[in-house]
């Protein structure tokens, strides 16, 4: 299936050297996914909403400040390709190019709608985060964006003194804030303003109650509630009579990823992050990954997730970096993690940290069968 019946011609187009406060506004104003960055009439970049809570920068800054390269895709290039740039680009949007002309975007909604009906094969178990960053409903709006940037996430489950789930704060919220103060101030210097917006508590701008989803629901259901409730994630709970403890999260962004994943026996690597390759090539990855699958002839691996996060800290220039390898497989799904100073080294940490994970998982399988085969024994007697 390809993206040409799903690309749209009509998009919102700024300039370059535009003012962040004309980008706020449009936002503000028409709620797109992303607008389409050009410079001198050609196309540059695009710029997401959470783009623009990557720092505090002043309206009169250009547009180009925040502006990130999506990759062009062809009117006609296969629907799982266009779902698996956008989530390496770490976008909604991409700009659809017909031979050498920009003919529209093609958005992760707009796929999402498209493949609605192939969902449902996928429970929400198989593709969610479980590792899920939550903050205090008492914290500071200034740690909620803290944790966001950190974390390289777009949404945070709000927790009471008990752990319970009672709201959820998004870039969204936080963006649309920003926005509405801003027309309430005017133009002008706005620093104290944002000082004080950023000691807010979180439960001034979350969103409650909470949409949720459970981790036996399909994917297709959660997929469209989602898009009926122009939302970008759900949080999952146990189950529905346990619908204030925090399971996990599913956004848009995992069900994209889902849809790259191959046919059984075949292996997909993801990449999200791929600005940060610097020493280190996609090929070198992906043989990096086979080797440490080879190690376990059953296990066969439908789907890698490989994910870089650069920290400040740098050693001669070259920043720390955090790498998050994730396979899902025939056996279940195993991980490895690792830091390291360039992609490069933070690759190679995180596959030995795998490869020993995989080994354990082998292990533990292997004692499984052994004390099912002596039950099984047992039983004849």
């Amino acid at each position: 299936m390809d993206i040409a019946d799903i690309a749209i011609p009509e998009y919102i187009e700024v300039d370059a050297d535009e003012r962040l406060g004309k980008v706020r506004s449009i936002f503000e104003r028409e709620n797109p996914k992303g607008l389409i960055v050009t410079r001198d009439g050609e196309y540059a970049g695009v710029i997401g909403e959470r783009d623009l809570i990557r720092s505090r920068i002043e309206d009169d800054t250009k547009a180009s400040v925040l502006m990130k390269s999506a990759p062009q895709v062809d009117r006609t290039e296969d629907v799982r390709e266009v779902a698996r740039v956008l989530v390496e680009g770490g976008t909604r949007i991409a700009p659809v190019y017909e031979g050498e002309n920009l003919w529209g975007i093609v958005t992760a909604d707009a796929i999402l709608e498209a493949v609605l009906d192939s969902l449902d094969a996928l429970t929400v178990e198989q593709i969610q985060t479980d590792d899920v960053i939550t903050i205090g409903e008492k914290s500071h709006i200034g740690q909620a964006i803290n944790h966001l940037r950190e974390h390289g996430i777009s949404r945070l489950p709000v927790v009471d003194d008990t752990d319970a789930l009672v709201g959820v704060l998004t870039t969204h919220d936080i963006v649309d804030f920003v926005v509405r103060d801003a027309d309430r101030q005017g133009r002008g210097d706005r620093r104290g303003d944002l000082d004080r917006m950023l000691d807010l508590p979180v439960y001034d701008l979350m969103t409650s109650p909470v949409l949720t989803t459970t981790a036996d629901e399909t994917v297709e259901s959660a997929a469209r509630t989602m898009l009926d409730n122009d939302i970008s994630g759900l949080v999952v709970t146990p189950s529905e009579d346990d619908d204030g403890t925090v399971a996990g999260v599913l956004t848009k962004t995992d069900v994209l990823r889902a849809l790259t994943f191959t046919e059984e026996g075949q292996m997909d690597v993801q990449i999200t992050n791929v600005a940060l390759l610097d020493t280190i090539a996609r090929e070198e990855i992906v043989q990096g990954i086979t080797d440490v699958a080879d190690k376990y002839q059953e296990m066969q691996v439908h789907h890698a997730h490989v994910r870089f996060h650069e920290h400040k800290e740098k050693l001669r220039g070259t920043p720390l970096i955090q790498c998050q390898i994730r396979l899902r497989t025939n056996r279940g799904q195993v991980a490895g993690s690792g830091e390291g100073y360039g992609a490069d080294h933070a690759f190679h940490v995180a596959a030995d940290t795998l490869e020993r994970n995989v080994l354990e998982l082998k292990g533990v399988i292997a004692d499984e069968q052994y004390r099912g085969q002596l039950l099984r024994k047992l039983g004849e007697l």
